[in-house]
């Protein structure tokens, strides 16, 4: 992370569309619900470049495979966030499709039922190293690493960033398919990565430890900088086997916690190109997660820019 602030950011991941249903309290088996249902543009990778955009990096590019149902509507989207997509358009596969069952109640929690589609379908055929031109930092969406194609397209683009100096961050995306991957095997798909920004599940899980300030400490002997993030408790910033930081969660009024995660890891990016430290992104990481959790979905708004005030 020496290098001089500046230059793009470039995301490698899914982009898929949300089908958020917002209900209150315990779903109704076997009969009805009600419930507040939107379509709305989603994909971890693809909110991670949104909120890169809005937290005010100027150059983010997203490269992610979609279906030619909704590749049109993608498009559209992302560029009124500001961001620049790469968008790959699968022949033979629909758009990814993640419903999203929020319950409104005072924490907000969700519950993900996920067709990945076109977006584990991203390859090695998809990736040119011409991407990586004029780029400060390169982003890997953790949902590459659950099928074949696409970690073959991680190790790939993972070497070009490598041979070019270019620092590489991953986001672990998913305890339940960590579990299915197993953590030996996503330690060594990561090797090279230089931040790593797991949920305070993942990164229990991916240690076997119960407290998240061990397991942080535990992962950054290997990965150089560890940046766990825990929802209302803020975040924690490891280094060489110890935590460094705890930095406080921002004040807010949950909605919905769909793309929290997403929202903090774009700030943090992007104030990590602008030239901050790791314990100041965090904060601005913070910040941006308070945000996102005030609105439904896991998009910052058009227009506009995250500022000191929220």
């Amino acid at each position: 992370m020496s290098q001089e602030p500046g230059g793009a950011l470039l995301v490698v991941g899914d982009v898929v569309t949300d089908v958020v249903a917002r209900h209150r309290g315990p779903l109704a088996l076997g009969t009805d619900t009600a419930a507040s249902i939107r379509r709305l543009p989603g994909g971890a990778g693809a909110n991670v470049a949104c909120w890169a955009a809005y937290a005010g990096c100027r150059d983010v590019r997203l490269l992610g495979r979609v279906g030619a149902d909704a590749a049109v509507w993608h498009e559209r989207e992302l560029v009124a966030r500001g961001v620049r997509p790469v968008l790959v358009v699968d022949a033979a596969a629909p758009t990814g499709t993640v419903i999203c069952l929020v319950d409104t109640g005072d924490s907000a929690e969700r519950t993900f039922l996920t067709d990945s589609g076109a977006s584990l379908r991203l390859g090695p055929g998809d990736w040119s190293d011409s991407l990586l031109d004029g780029v400060a930092r390169l982003h890997l969406s953790g949902y590459l690493l659950f099928s074949g194609t696409s970690r073959a397209l991680l190790t790939v683009a993972l070497a070009a960033a490598r041979v070019r100096g270019v620092p590489a961050s991953l986001d672990p995306a998913s305890a339940g398919f960590l579990t299915e991957l197993g953590v030996d095997r996503f330690l060594d798909l990561v090797d090279g990565v230089d931040v790593l920004l797991p949920s305070r599940g993942e990164a229990c899980l991916l240690t076997g430890l119960p407290d998240a300030a061990d397991a942080a400490a535990k992962l950054s002997r290997h990965v150089p900088l560890v940046v766990a993030k825990q929802g209302a408790d803020g975040a924690l910033v490891a280094r060489s086997g110890t935590v460094c930081a705890r930095v406080p969660a921002a004040p807010a009024s949950p909605r919905d916690s769909t793309g929290a995660g997403d929202a903090f890891t774009g700030a943090f990016l992007a104030a990590l190109i602008a030239g901050a430290g790791p314990e100041a992104a965090a904060a601005e990481g913070c910040r941006a997660g308070a945000r996102a959790v005030e609105r439904v979905g896991g998009r910052p708004p058009t227009g506009g820019r995250l500022t000191a005030d929220g």
